[in-house]
């Protein structure tokens, strides 16, 4: 007892108003770094202690299985007990649960399956065969998408209708749904999905049942409401009808996931659902300085929908947010890596310093580069660059472009995408490659002329196989770069997963633009070929005192004392996606997001934008993200571009979106001087005819140029 009330005296006033309004509904707005764990923790115990409600009578709900185990685990820790009954988990947990309690009504037993992603699409595929849909055109992982975002909008296959089918597709996947949903029936399944939609339609279909569970939850509580879908606002909406003592915490500053489903309206308009709401708001922040939140605060006071809150911290002022325009993504990469050496000198470990990308494709130049300074370095939440399906995919093909008779490539991409070439066909052909001591390649062309296999099979390996030459003769007179985006067009792989529609195909679709980037940066395949096999072979598992790089959306929820923010630039940050659509909610989720990796620093910010990228093997000059411009000036400063050192600036001015490195005037060049070509890159004059230049580029070799075109470095 005395642990607990110590606890509630740690808590200061706004927390310990979101702690003690227990009765009504009460939305806690809890900003980055306030403490909202602490709150949910002490209103929990709160709850308890006062004998306001048995465990049973407490409905706790998370998003993910880790925050319900802390929940769990300090909360009986400072009761001193264990806290049987308690209904604590997350959505689909809970939901299930429920499922189990009821599941004969709806037409299951209480011990049905919880498929997940893998069994999902064998379903789908196997109905995709039965209606004699070609699963090569829409794959079963489109449809799997399709259907999955209409359940996490609360959507039965009789909801279906209007603006939900506007697509080519999407009767096709409506149809699919229908006998999808009949099928899991059947086989007494359930997938993700049906766990929150078959509770709702529970709880309307059986009003009684519903009750039962109003009537028994006397306590609601929602951790990262800003979070939720529409169909866990649903469920949540129903479940709190009756005693109304629902608290949501949460920031809709830091709703970044609405391209999974979730609905920032949900908690903006959380007094309208809930007449009579308070709402505290937790602005006391124990982790930034003052000036990263003074910086964070008006970069996100330009978005219109939000409640509005303002941040503050008892703790000295410290840095202002660094800003540093660099050349382009090499230089970023290079001119990080010595600020994370000078910090290590000055005795920051590793581990507390983050790198933080917007999209995936941007640790490409990273990881190479950390390779390069020995600067040990760990990939949050997904692979290194080159250990990533896609790009691991695109390489086996241009191994057999440069190798036919590549045989671990051969068989990686034999059925990718898929050509209906089935298992017994490839173990067939490896059993006659062992006999014949021959590779697969040159089995398949001596197979592709026999009976041995079906017409069907014959046809797409014959294919395969011409493509392999054809592709195998480009390698000695094309571009590198242009042969790889011509072998990942006419293998169908890039429309691979255009076709899959989903946030995930958008990242693979980015990485492999950035493959053909990386390639532009070689001499020749083989040299790239060469340079992968050393960069993975010297791949080794991170230590704990590493660098961290990540993507903004993974760091959510984690802090570091150094963060370094790349690639502000439009196009990149926001995203180009989010430019073409051109949406103002699109734009104020990217600066909600840009809001979220600011704060995630407690000591030191540096933002850094390249006024020329590589896209898709291409240069181009990029404008600094409008993010940059938003930040208040007497918060922020400029680092002098002209060196890698801690010489500052203040921006008097907004940023001057044309300022790069200037075009050297005419007749300024001379022999040695180092210097950049948009098309050739970086190299050295070795020779100057008036305004004519011969220059030994680095990757490029030997070429004249007009000086107009070079730019000194």
């Amino acid at each position: 007892m005395t642990e607990t009330f110590n606890h509630l005296a740690a808590l200061n006033a706004e927390q310990l108003k979101a702690v003690e309004n227990t009765e009504g509904p009460l939305l806690v707005l809890a900003g980055a770094g306030t403490g909202k764990t602490r709150v949910l923790i002490a209103r929990l115990v709160n709850i308890l202690v006062q004998n306001k409600a048995y465990p049973s009578q407490i409905l706790a709900v998370t998003f993910t299985n880790k925050a319900a185990l802390e929940m769990k685990e300090r909360t009986a820790v400072l009761l001193g007990r264990s806290l049987d009954g308690l209904w604590l988990g997350t959505f689909h947990s809970i939901g299930a649960r429920i499922l189990r309690r009821h599941a004969e009504v709806l037409g299951f037993t209480p011990n049905f399956t919880i498929l997940d992603s893998d069994d999902q699409e064998r379903v789908i595929k196997q109905l995709l065969q039965l209606e004699g849909i070609d699963d090569k055109k829409q794959t079963a992982k489109v449809f799997a998408n399709i259907i999955g975002g209409w359940k996490d909008r609360g959507l039965i296959p009789e909801k279906v209708t209007g603006d939900y089918l506007t697509w080519d597709k999407s009767h096709q996947a409506l149809h699919l749904y229908k006998l999808y949903q009949e099928r899991l029936q059947l086989i007494n399944a359930m997938d993700f999905g049906d766990l929150l939609l078959h509770c709702l339609t529970l709880f309307t279909k059986y009003p009684d049942i519903l009750q039962s569970y109003t009537e028994r939850f006397k306590y609601i509580l929602v951790d990262e409401y800003q979070d939720t879908n529409v169909a866990q606002y649903l469920w949540l909406r129903l479940l709190a009808q009756s005693s109304q003592n629902i608290c949501c915490v949460g920031d809709d500053d830091q709703s970044i996931y609405g391209w999974r489903g979730a609905e920032v309206g949900n908690i903006l308009r959380f007094e309208k659902d809930f007449p009579g709401a308070k709402i505290v708001r937790l602005e006391q922040n124990y982790r930034s300085t003052p000036a990263i939140l003074a910086a964070a605060s008006e970069l996100i006071s330009h978005n219109k929908s939000r409640l509005g809150k303002t941040l503050w911290t008892e703790r000295d002022r410290g840095d202002p947010v660094f800003i540093k325009s660099v050349w382009d993504s090499l230089e970023e990469a290079r001119w990080t890596g010595g600020e994370i050496e000078n910090f290590q000198r000055k005795g920051t470990v590793l581990s507390e310093m983050a790198i933080l990308v917007r999209a995936g494709f941007q640790t490409r130049e990273f990881e190479e580069t950390f390779m390069s300074m020995a600067i040990p370095y760990r990939i949050v939440g997904g692979l290194r660059f080159y250990e990533r399906q896609e790009i691991r995919d695109a390489l086996a093909y241009l191994r057999l472009a440069a190798q036919p008779k590549d045989d671990l490539a051969f068989e990686r991409v034999i059925n990718m995408p898929r050509r209906g070439i089935g298992k017994a066909t490839v173990q067939k052909m490896h059993l006659v490659a062992r006999s014949s001591r021959q590779s697969l390649f040159e089995v398949t062309k001596s197979l592709v002329e026999t009976d041995e296999v079906r017409d069907k099979t014959r046809t797409a390996l014959r294919k395969f196989i011409q493509d392999i030459e054809r592709w195998h003769q480009l390698v000695f007179t094309t571009p590198q770069e242009e042969l790889t985006k011509i072998i990942l067009d006419e293998s169908g792989y890039t429309w691979m997963w255009k076709q899959e529609k989903s946030a995930d195909a958008e990242g693979r679709l980015e990485n492999l633009k950035e493959l053909v980037t990386a390639i532009a940066e070689f001499p020749s395949l083989a040299e790239f070929l060469e340079h992968v096999s050393l960069v993975m072979e010297n791949t080794s598992n991170a230590s704990e005192n590493s660098v961290t790089l990540m993507t903004m959306h993974a760091a959510k929820g984690l802090e570091f004392s150094v963060v370094f923010l790349t690639g502000w630039e439009e196009g990149i940050f926001p995203s180009q996606r989010t430019l073409l659509e051109g949406s103002d909610k699109e734009i104020e989720e990217e600066r909600r997001l840009a809001y979220v990796a600011l704060t995630r620093a407690k000591k030191n910010v540096y933002v850094t934008f390249a006024s020329n990228r590589r896209v898709h093997g291409q240069w181009q000059h990029n404008l600094p993200s409008r993010f940059i411009k938003e930040l208040p000036p007497e918060h922020i400063c400029f680092l002098d571009t002209s060196v890698i050192s801690h010489k500052i600036r203040p921006i008097q001015a907004p940023i001057r979106t044309t300022d790069a490195i200037p075009f050297a005037p005419k007749g300024k060049y001379k022999q040695g001087d180092r210097v950049f070509h948009l098309k050739f890159g970086y190299g050295t004059i070795q020779q100057v005819d008036h305004d004519r230049l011969v220059i030994d580029f680095d990757h490029a070799g030997v070429k004249k140029v007009l000086e107009s075109f070079i730019q000194l470095r």
